[in-house]
C-alpha cells in the first residue's frame, strides 16, 4: 500500500481538540525566497487552518538567533526547516536540543533531519567529534555522521518503507510512501548503530535500505525526515507529516 500525501481527510480528534490558546510554532531556518520549502510554509499554514481546523501561530527564528538560551522555549512545536548550510550550525543544534530535552514536539526535514541526528550523536551519545560534511568539509571521513550522498537527491522522489508500529507509520497511514527530496547529504551508516543503542529509532528507509526517517520513542512527538513533506503536491493539501506536527502542537497547547 502506498500512502498519498494528497489524502487530506482530517481525523475527528484533530477538529475536536480545543487548545486553551493558539499553538505557537517556531520555524527554525534562515528564511529565503530561493528555498522552495520556505515559500510553501504560508500556504501550508493556511491549508491547515482551512482544511483541518488546525490554526497555528508561526514565528521564523533564524539560526543565529536560535543560539540564544531559551530561543524556542515556550513554543508548542519546533520545525527545523531545509535550507542548509545554515548560517549557524550551533543555533540549529540548540533548537533541536531544547525541543528534545523539554518535550516540545519536533519536526526536522532535510537539513533538520541531518541536524537532529547530529545533535543526538553529540549530546546523547557523547560523540562531540562527529561532523556534518557540508558544515565541516575538512573533517576526517571517520568523523562524518552526515556525508555526501553517493547519488544526489536534488529534485528526486522515491519510495520510503516505514517500520510497522512506528510513529512514522501511524502518521503516514501506510508502510510505503513516495516522497520528494532536495538534498545532497545523508547519514553515514558507520555510526547509526551507536545512535540506535542510545534510543533513536530509524523507522524509514529507501528501497536500498538507506535511512530516511528517525524518531525518538518516549518523546511527545519527535520526527525527522530526509525527504521534504512540505514539497508534496502544490501546498494546498498538507502532507500527513505536516498535519501531524500541527496536531502535536495543538495537543501541547492544551496542557
Amino acid at each position: 500500500m502506498t500512502n498519498s500525501p494528497t489524502t487530506d481527510s482530517p481525523a475527528p480528534e484533530a477538529r475536536a481538540a480545543r487548545p486553551s490558546r493558539t499553538p505557537r510554532v517556531a520555524l527554525v531556518g534562515d528564511r529565503s525566497p530561493h528555498v522552495t520549502s520556505h515559500a510553501r510554509v504560508p500556504l501550508l499554514l493556511d491549508a491547515l487552518a482551512e482544511r483541518d481546523g488546525l490554526v497555528l501561530d508561526a514565528y521564523w527564528i533564524a539560526t543565529p538567533d536560535a543560539r540564544e538560551p531559551g530561543a524556542v522555549r515556550g513554543f508548542d512545536a519546533v520545525w527545523v526547516l531545509p535550507g542548509s548550510p545554515y548560517a549557524s550550525e550551533e543555533g540549529a543544534l540548540a533548537a533541536v536540543r531544547t525541543a528534545r530535552e523539554d518535550g516540545i514536539p519536533l519536526l526536522g526535514t532535510c537539513g533538520g533531519f541531518q541536524h537532529a541526528l547530529l545533535e543526538f550523536a553529540r549530546n546523547v551519545c557523547g560523540l562531540p567529534r562527529l561532523a556534518h560534511a557540508e558544515n565541516d568539509p575538512g573533517a576526517d571521513s571517520h568523523d562524518l555522521l552526515i556525508a555526501p550522498l553517493a547519488c544526489s537527491l536534488v529534485g528526486h522522489e522515491g519510495t520510503v518503507r516505514v517500520t510497522p508500529g512506528s510513529l512514522a507509520e501511524s502518521v503516514l497511514g501506510a508502510e510505503r510512501s513516495t516522497e520528494r527530496y532536495h538534498c545532497e547529504y545523508g547519514p553515514d551508516g558507520r555510526h547509526l548503530d551507536t545512535l540506535r543503542a542510545h534510543g533513536l529509532r530509524f523507522s524509514g528507509e529507501d528501497e536500498a535500505g538507506q535511512v530516511r526517517i528517525a524518531e525518538l520513542p518516549g518523546h511527545p512527538f519527535y520526527l525527522a525526515t530526509l525527504f521534504q513533506p512540505e514539497l508534496a503536491g502544490d501546498g494546498t493539501r498538507p502532507h500527513p507529516v505536516v498535519r501531524a506536527l500541527a496536531r502535536a502542537a495543538t495537543a501541547h497547547a492544551t496542557v
